[in-house]
């Protein structure tokens, strides 16, 4: 079995370099962005009001923290597999390993469990498509185009996460500039200030709403001038992110007030039925499910690469790591994720393990942060002059404190299930290096 790393980048020549700051920025917004938005604001309203901008400002700081560390992790290692990449660079190949299990289970349960809510959204517009035998059609038809696009090359699957990142946000936009004249100022009275546990647990939460960095880098073998490119991108996905999510949570309850946790399957579809009469809640119903079509279209571009990745390394078949001479992408990972998800789709046992996805994205992210440390330490620079993250030293371990923070909030189930996870994952490891030694 060759040593992970040792041929990735010879590897990757295979890829094309297409990606550029508005194609990555955009599928990092298009990933994260997804249909979390059109639900989360009622269920942190359930847990704290209309204090719930805490809980965005705590993820705010995380994920400030935690992209910084990306951002100069991604400027120094420009391999295909993102995250896995930085932390097998530092850590070595098993850690490496059990990274790229951690990122490749949380994408795959939340590109399933998105798809699950994407029917839902059509049944409320179409009532009778999300049930049953149509719910099933419904599934496998959005997976199966979407894997075609993105077999098709990675410019086609960025065009079309291009204009569904435009699509998805036009709605929210709208929803917001006519949501400001219905707000009543009572509605955003605080009655008193929540405790910390509160804002902590309902920050952990949001952790879904605000990941999909993770997935989005995957690719970052077909992305030009890495070096620039993924700080820029970076940096600026996540500030119109966490604008927008703060924006759109203090209009919903400003309309809705106390009623905002009261509409948990549709808040701003409701909230903008009062802002703009019938017409406003169906433009929200319809901007909801294009929010997670573009999801889905997303994914499909990032998380095969994460099989991809594996294959290369030698913990998968080798077919898995082929790349098509004309397309110039893995087409075989594509397939074979395309085909995961949508049994998990269509089985809907995927959403007992949600949960596990964020857990599993923040210890992903500590180890990422760390690996940025030990990266700039060694003076890695394998994609051109890298990017400095300002107070670079101190950033990582800030970052890796607030993600403890937002884990101490997780319950010992969630914890021993994830747990139990990466032990599974080790016995395979060491199962393969031991039929790879007799060979």
């Amino acid at each position: 079995m060759p040593s992970p790393g040792s041929d990735s980048a010879t590897a990757d020549r295979a890829l094309e370099r297409s990606l550029g700051v508005r194609a990555l920025a955009a599928s990092i917004v298009n990933v994260t962005v997804g249909g979390g938005i059109f639900i989360v604001p009622a269920i942190v309203a359930a847990n704290l009001g209309a204090a719930a901008p805490l809980a965005y400002l705590v993820c705010a700081v995380a994920f400030g923290l935690i992209v910084a560390c990306f951002a100069e992790a991604g400027s120094r290692v420009a391999l295909t597999g993102g995250p896995y990449m930085y932390v097998e660079k530092v850590f070595g190949p098993f850690v490496g390993y059990l990274s790229n299990v951690l990122l490749w289970m949380l994408s795959t349960i939340a590109h399933a469990a998105v798809a699950s809510l994407f029917a839902q959204a059509l049944n409320a517009l179409v009532p009778g498509i999300g049930v049953g035998a149509a719910r099933s059609a419904v599934i496998i038809g959005v997976f199966g185009l979407f894997a075609f696009v993105n077999a098709r090359g990675v410019r086609q699957g960025a065009r079309v996460i291009e204009i569904a990142t435009v699509a998805k946000l036009l709605p929210l936009l709208l929803f917001v500039a006519t949501g400001l004249f219905a707000m009543q100022a009572s509605n955003l009275v605080w009655p008193a200030f929540p405790s910390i546990a509160d804002i902590g647990r309902t920050s952990i939460v949001l952790v879904f709403a605000f990941s999909g960095i993770e997935s989005a880098l995957v690719p970052s073998g077909e992305v030009k001038e890495p070096a620039r490119t993924v700080p820029r991108a970076i940096l600026l996905a996540m500030v119109l992110v966490t604008a927008l999510y703060v924006v759109v949570q203090v209009v919903a309850q400003g309309v809705l007030g106390a009623d905002l946790p009261k509409h948990p399957d549709g808040p701003l579809a409701a909230a903008a039925t009062i802002a703009m009469g019938p017409a406003g809640g169906l433009i929200l119903m319809v901007g909801a499910a294009i929010s997670m079509a573009g999801y889905l279209s997303g994914m499909m571009l990032a998380a095969p690469r994460s099989l991809y990745a594996f294959a290369r390394d030698g913990y998968l078949p080798a077919m898995f790591a082929k790349v098509d001479p004309k397309t110039h992408v893995p087409a075989a990972a594509i397939y074979t994720h395309a085909v995961v998800v949508t049994l998990l789709g269509l089985s809907g046992t995927f959403e007992k393990l949600a949960v596990l996805s964020n857990i599993s994205a923040l210890l992903l992210y500590a180890l990422c942060s760390v690996a940025a440390f030990e990266l700039r330490r060694r003076n890695v620079q394998e994609g051109g002059t890298p990017f400095r993250v300002p107070f670079g030293p101190v950033i990582p371990w800030l970052s890796v404190i607030v993600i403890l923070f937002l884990l101490s909030n997780a319950t010992g189930a969630e914890m021993r299930a994830v747990g139990g996870t990466v032990a599974v994952a080790s016995v395979l490891y060491l199962f393969r290096r031991k039929r790879a030694a007799r060979a």
